[in-house]
């Protein structure tokens, strides 16, 4: 039976985590899984690192220490943002002989082709990162603006 840690993340407060852990249990148990560990970093971006998410960390502490087969976790972008930090993740598992699966896109890196689409959806999660990036700019478009050209001279005090 596979040994399978769940990761879990959600962004923020106002979001749980359980619908996550819900439909990786069911994945689990459809697929002779044993969970033995679950992970989870609860109103922390994935854009942060791994020093800021300390689910993450354990998990990876845990990926060394050979205590699981398969990390599952709900999709990409529950990992991170960054194409950097997620193939580091990934590189870290597979150091170690550690598969990783991922429900929302049927991904599992055990096999060549997985190994490519995750670094496929790597680059799509930094890029809708980026994207909701330049909206938050965009809807404070006059702050931006403002922070670019220097204070004016009545905000500068003269």
């Amino acid at each position: 039976m596979k040994r399978v840690a769940t990761y879990l993340r959600v962004s923020t407060s106002k979001q749980e985590t359980s619908n996550q852990r819900r439909e990786l249990e069911a994945v689990a148990a459809r697929s002779g899984w044993q969970i033995v560990k679950v992970y989870e970093d609860a109103g922390i971006s994935g854009a942060k690192g791994r020093d800021k998410r300390p689910g993450l960390d354990a998990m990876m502490k845990a990926v060394n220490a050979k205590e699981f087969d398969m990390v599952a976790a709900w999709s990409v972008d529950r990992l991170g943002r960054s194409l950097t930090d997620l193939l580091g993740i990934l590189q870290g598992l597979h150091d170690k002989g550690v598969d990783l699966f991922l429900h929302q896109q049927g991904l599992d890196t055990s096999t060549t082709a997985g190994k490519a689409m995750f670094q496929m959806l790597g680059v799509f999660a930094e890029f809708e990162r980026g994207i909701i990036r330049e909206g938050e700019c965009w809807a404070c478009e006059g702050a931006c603006q403002r922070h670019e050209a220097g204070p004016t001279s009545s905000e500068a005090g003269s």
